[in-house]
């Protein structure tokens, strides 16, 4: 199917209209939805088709000050609240979730593109995070002990790290909105949300759920707006703000860094990925053909974790390009409300290109294109599922990101070339080992430089393990009984021990 074909049936055009007129266009200060202090607006765009969805206020600098006053004063009281009270709140809005799912999935299809199904899944994935941390809340746990020499007796607490600004980007709107939310609201602090401005409307959503959830006003203010910098810099100036979470690329990431380092701020930061996937010539080829369509696909291949380099050993690669390009190539492309679409747009023209250039530059430096290779002609922003065959080493596809439904190939002789070839970027948050040798998986996984490995498994996330990368993927983990401790600090009270001599 292609990009032009008609609206599923089951997705009318008054439904996504509804829905639109549904959600939030303002910012959301202190319990209140509100205009921008200038009037401003941005657009909304629909990337498989180009047009407009809808209009949103433009939060400025005074805004998000604004934002910071609100969260501030709710801070102190917000502290105090109950853990159970916390947790009551964070499981009501697992219900809401749930239940509006299939709005918050259509929403996401339409800003985003990703089709229903994927749609589908992040909600369940991206509720999970409110569910865990509804459980978490209650279980972060400090300690009471007597010190070494007896004198004295240890007493240690964790207490809400303050007011908090979280940065989202724009390929997961609902989980990266949940998974910091989420333990921030759980550690008992305050947050000012930026969502990504091409993504903002399922956070403005998800914002009004957490309200009709419970959660006291300024706890969470949201501020949409078309200037990431005119959030993030007053906000990282401003002396009552104590952490910065953010997700997205490692240059903003740095940048991000630098400002908050005047402040000595917390700073959690999930940045850019380079994946490999390694196939060893013993590999169910079957399973790591699966796990690679997972790996790579997911979310058209616009997520830090997609695969982005295939190692594969040089005894199979020949096979494994071959049945990936099957795979790759059997894939329906379209809008992502069709009941068939398997594959939506990327997020806008300037993705699209970016991908063009790197296939085109792989394939001038001798890579084949098995399948695919090119955008797809029409409106919105499709790019043709691709598999690259014979890619050389140091091809520029293998060392950046490629945030596209791009799949290079290429091999390795030994065991000791897969990991210098998986080391040898600068990146390492995600990795996906296959083999069917146990031994080799845990010497490999412990050689390579990377946050998480999958073993003989394509999707490795999950609400209860920490996400996280080394290098320059990030800092700091989401998720797991890691994810709270990011949003806390840790305080020693020492008392003299009434039975010492």
């Amino acid at each position: 199917m292609t990009a032009t074909s008609a609206l599923s049936p089951a997705i009318t055009q008054e439904r996504e209209a509804a829905l639109i007129a549904s959600v939030p266009t303002g910012l959301l200060i202190g319990g209140e939805w509100r205009d921008a202090s200038d009037g401003g607006t941005f657009d909304v765009h629909d990337p498989a088709t180009g047009k407009v969805l809808t209009t949103l206020a433009s939060a400025t600098s005074e805004d998000a000050i604004a934002a910071l006053n609100a969260a501030d004063a709710a801070q102190a009281s917000w502290a105090r609240t109950a853990p159970r009270v916390r947790a009551e709140i964070l499981r009501r809005a697992f219900d809401l979730v749930t239940e509006r799912a299939e709005d918050f999935a259509l929403l996401m299809t339409l800003e985003m593109g990703k089709p229903l199904a994927e749609a589908r899944g992040e909600v369940t994935y991206g509720a999970e995070f409110l569910r865990w941390f509804s459980e978490e809340t209650v279980r972060d746990y400090g300690r009471y002990l007597t010190s070494p020499e007896g004198k004295n007796k240890i007493l240690v607490q964790h207490k809400p790290v303050g007011p908090c600004l979280l940065i989202t980007p724009w390929n997961f709107p609902l989980a990266m909105a949940t998974r910091k939310v989420a333990p921030a609201v759980a550690a008992g602090c305050t947050m000012v949300l930026k969502p990504a401005k091409l993504t903002p409307l399922t956070a403005q959503y998800f914002a009004q759920t957490m309200l009709d959830a419970g959660l006291p006003a300024g706890v969470l203010n949201v501020v949409p707006s078309a200037s990431a910098s005119g959030i993030s810099g007053p906000l990282l100036k401003d002396s009552r703000l104590r952490k910065v979470s953010f997700t997205g690329s490692t240059p903003v990431g740095k940048r991000l860094m630098a400002d908050a380092a005047q402040n000595v701020l917390r700073t959690s930061m999930e940045l850019g990925g380079n994946a490999p996937f390694i196939v060893f010539q013993d590999a169910d080829l079957d399973a790591a053909v699966e796990g690679a369509m997972a790996a790579k696909m997911r979310n058209m291949g616009e997520a830090c974790t997609a695969a982005n380099r295939f190692l594969v050993h040089e005894s199979v690669a020949q096979e494994f390009a071959r049945r990936l390009a099957a795979a790759m190539g059997g894939l329906n492309t379209g809008r992502g409300t069709e009941a068939v679409t398997q594959v939506g747009p990327l997020i806008d023209a300037g993705a699209r290109d970016e991908v063009q250039a790197l296939v085109t530059a792989a394939v001038d430096a001798g890579a084949v294109a098995l399948t695919g290779g090119s955008p797809v002609d029409g409106p919105g922003y499709f790019y043709q599922p691709t598999v690259l065959a014979d890619v050389p080493n140091d091809a520029a596809i293998l060392g950046q990101e490629i945030f596209g439904p791009v799949a290079p190939v290429t091999t390795f002789a030994t065991e000791e070339d897969a990991v210098r070839l998986a080391n040898a970027t600068e990146y390492g948050l995600a990795s996906y080992l296959y083999s069917r040798d146990f031994s080799l998986l845990l010497r490999v996984a412990e050689q390579i430089e990377f946050g998480m490995v999958g073993f003989n498994a394509g999707v490795i996330s999950n609400a209860a393990a920490p996400f996280g990368g080394v290098k320059q993927s990030g800092l700091g983990r989401e998720g797991g009984t890691e994810g709270i401790a990011e949003y806390t600090t840790t305080q020693y009270i020492g008392i003299s021990d009434p039975y010492a001599s």
